[in-house]
This record gives C-alpha cells, sequence and structure tokens, in this order.
C-alpha cells in the first residue's frame, strides 16, 4: 500500500526550525558588546559556542533518531529549542549566555541531522531532489528569520525580548511539526556489527573525503567570519548602522536561496569543479567589495560572499555521493563536523585581526581561506558530472 509523502511544506519548516536559532546574535553582537563591556573576541562566542556544540552532537544524533524515532527526535528538538531560547533571557553575564548558546547548539542537530535522514527515508527517489530543494530553502529563510525577528526585536525592546520572539518562533515550528509531519516508517534498528571503526578508517584515508572536509571547513568559515565581523564594521564610521539596520542586511541571504536550486542545473552542465571555483571566484570578488566604503556596494558584496558559500556547500555535500559509494551517512557525519567546526573558528579567529588591522585584516584571512577552497578542489577533486547517488542532502547554513 502507498504511504503518502510528507508534504513539501513540512520539510522547509524543518529545516527553517533548524536554524531560527543558531545565528540569531549575529546583528545584537555591537549591542551586546556595549551591554556587557566586552571584547570583540568573548562576544563573538555566542556564535561560536552553539556551532561548536553542532560539531559535536551532529555525528551522533542520526543513531540516536534510530532508536527513539525520527519523528520523536525532530520535534522534540525543536520544542527543546524552544524552552532554551527562551531560559536565555535569565543570563545575567555574557558568559551565562554563552553557556545557553552552547545547549542551543546541542539540540540544533536534532532537527537538521535528522531530517536529512527523514527525507531520504520517506521520499522515493525521483522525489528526494525536490524535497532537498524544499529542506535547503528552509534552511536559509530559518537562518534570514531568526537573525531579523532577533534584530529588530532587540532595536526595539532589548535583547532579551529578542529571545523571547525567536523563542515563540521555535514554539510556533515545532507545533506545526509535531500537528502535521508524517510519522516515519518503523525501521530496523541495527547495530553496527563491529563495522563502524572499519568505515571510518576508509573514509578518512580517501583523499577526495579528506579534501571535501577541508572545503566545507572553508566555506562555513568564510561565512561566519564575513557576516559576524560586517556588524562590528557597519555599527562604526562612516556607516553608523543601528541594530535594527543590521538586522535588514541578511536578507541578501535570499538571494542565495534563489540561486542555490540553480547550482545543480550547473553541475550538470559543467562539472562539480568549475561549480564550485566558480563560486568561490565569485565569492572573492564579494569580499574585496566590502572594503569600499560605499553601503551599496558592501550589501551587494555581502549577497556575493553568502551567495557563494551557499553554491559551494551544495556542491560540495553533493560531491560526497560521488567520492564514495559506501557509508554516505557516516561521510556527511564527518563533513558537517568539519563544516560546523569551520564555523566555530570563523567566529572566533578573526578577531584577532580585526584588532590589528579592521575590516581590512578579515577580509584578507577570508581571501586565504577562499584561495584555499580552490585549492583543495583543483588539487583533489576529480572532474565529474553528478556520477552515482547522490550522498543526503547537508543543511547550508
Amino acid at each position: 500500500m502507498n504511504r503518502p509523502q510528507p508534504h513539501l511544506l513540512l520539510i522547509a519548516l524543518a529545516g527553517s526550525t533548524s536554524f531560527l536559532d543558531l545565528y540569531a546574535t549575529q546583528p545584537l553582537l555591537p549591542l551586546l558588546m556595549r551591554l556587557f563591556d566586552a571584547s570583540y573576541f568573548a562576544v563573538s562566542l555566542t556564535v561560536t559556542a552553539p556551532t561548536i556544540a553542532v560539531a559535536l552532537a551532529a555525528p551522533i544524533v542520526g543513531r540516536f533518531a534510530d532508536l527513539v524515532g525520527r519523528k520523536r527526535v525532530i520535534v522534540g528538538s525543536a520544542f527543546g529549542l524552544a524552552v532554551v531560547t527562551a531560559l536565555s533571557t535569565t543570563a545575567t553575564s555574557l558568559n551565562q549566555l554563552i553557556a545557553w548558546r552552547f545547549v542551543q547548539g546541542l539540540l540544533t542537530p536534532g532537527v537538521f541531522g535528522t531530517t536529512i535522514a527523514y527525507i531520504q527515508d520517506e521520499f522515493p527517489p525521483g522525489s528526494t531532489g525536490r524535497a532537498s530543494g524544499a529542506y535547503v530553502a528552509g534552511t536559509v529563510s530559518g537562518g534570514f528569520l531568526g537573525r531579523t525577528i532577533a534584530g529588530l526585536t532587540a532595536a526595539s525592546a532589548g535583547w532579551r525580548m529578542a529571545f523571547l520572539a525567536v523563542a515563540a518562533a521555535n514554539v510556533i515550528a515545532a507545533t506545526g511539526l509535531w500537528l502535521w509531519l508524517p510519522k516515519e516508517k518503523a525501521a530496523l534498528r541495527t547495530g553496527s556489527g563491529g563495522g563502524h571503526g572499519r568505515s571510518l578508517q576508509r573514509l578518512l584515508v580517501n583523499p577526495q573525503l579528506l579534501a571535501t572536509n577541508v572545503i566545507g571547513f572553508c566555506l562555513l568559515f568564510s561565512q561566519i567570519a564575513v557576516f559576524t565581523y560586517v556588524t562590528f564594521y557597519l555599527s562604526d564610521p562612516p556607516f553608523h548602522l543601528s541594530t535594527a539596520a543590521l538586522a535588514w542586511l541578511f536578507v541578501v541571504f535570499l538571494v542565495g536561496a534563489a540561486v542555490v536550486p540553480l547550482a545543480g542545473r550547473v553541475v550538470d552542465a559543467r562539472g562539480y569543479r568549475s561549480t564550485i571555483v566558480g563560486g568561490m571566484v565569485v565569492g572573492a570578488i564579494g569580499s574585496l567589495l566590502t572594503l569600499l566604503p560605499m553601503l551599496p556596494l558592501v550589501v551587494a558584496g555581502l549577497a556575493l560572499v553568502g551567495t557563494s558559500v551557499f553554491i559551494g556547500q551544495a556542491t560540495a555535500s553533493s560531491y560526497i555521493g560521488t567520492a564514495t559509494s559506501q557509508d554516505r551517512g557516516l561521510a556527511v557525519g564527518l563533513y558537517s563536523t568539519a563544516y560546523y567546526l569551520g564555523g566555530s573558528l570563523g567566529g572566533t579567529l578573526p578577531s584577532l585581526f580585526w584588532t590589528r588591522g579592521g575590516w581590512p585584516a578579515c577580509i584578507a584571512l577570508v581571501l586565504v581561506v577562499q584561495a584555499t577552497t580552490i585549492a583543495m578542489v583543483l588539487g583533489f577533486w576529480r572532474e565529474s558530472r553528478r556520477g552515482g547517488d547522490p550522498a543526503p542532502p547537508v543543511a547550508v547554513e
């Protein structure tokens, strides 16, 4: 008997829920810096702490979901994020806020990692592409909404109300998933059978996969570095942007959401290497544009940087399916860990460059990372069209 497929809007909702919280403090950083009398490095930890937690939790959440049920983990994590986000308002110091942010990061893979597995199991092969596209669009829109809600609310009512507003959005999304997301089909609970270690060893000696992990690390590093420290750059002279104006900056992510679905067509026509190298060149141009002291050019540069990262991430995660024909789920888990470790370092390392050379020094670091991405692609990836089965989708935020 054919079982009805989950509606694509619910998959998009799950993707959106994953990223409402993760980067919500980015437009608040100058405000939090003033309120807590904190350094650039200290306040950047509100971005770094949750990404470190995601990197730690992402590889293990899949096994837990197999044991207790995927819908339960998705819905439970979504409600958990709402509770922890609301509790963040009780923080009386920056260190307490950072601790709450770390807990948010631990819960995040329960939504996005489990949704990835849910798509693979609940949709037939001919429909997974559309489901993955809906999911990716959801992750980008969720990241945009979380930052915008937080920034606009903080500008008028303070940072605590900003966290409550994001928590309310989480409750709405979690309730929708609880009511309407179909329960997954019964799945076999199988043990590793002693093969996990051998699978891990096989993946760790695959040079294409190792290069792909480095590429993922570089991609999120560059995005977090640019979109975290640009808030300091634009809140200072000559721009003097307010917290509300900084929140609206992230509308540029919607450009990436529109472009990412086209990345697959470009891969089909030009190959993986050409697609990601082209994307990185676009990102480098965007990085250089942000150095010009004209706000429209800075915004245009940010749109190019964000779009290049989204294209790179969609291409790199898809390439996993070409780089290995075995243990793709584990390969995606390793890639996710490298990706979010890159985001963690991207939130903190640029602070050292900022204190010595400001925004130009940060951009110089980003350009080096973007060049490293290109070098890894040209040095280790084999030129290929879409070959073999695709790997499970990975969040682009």
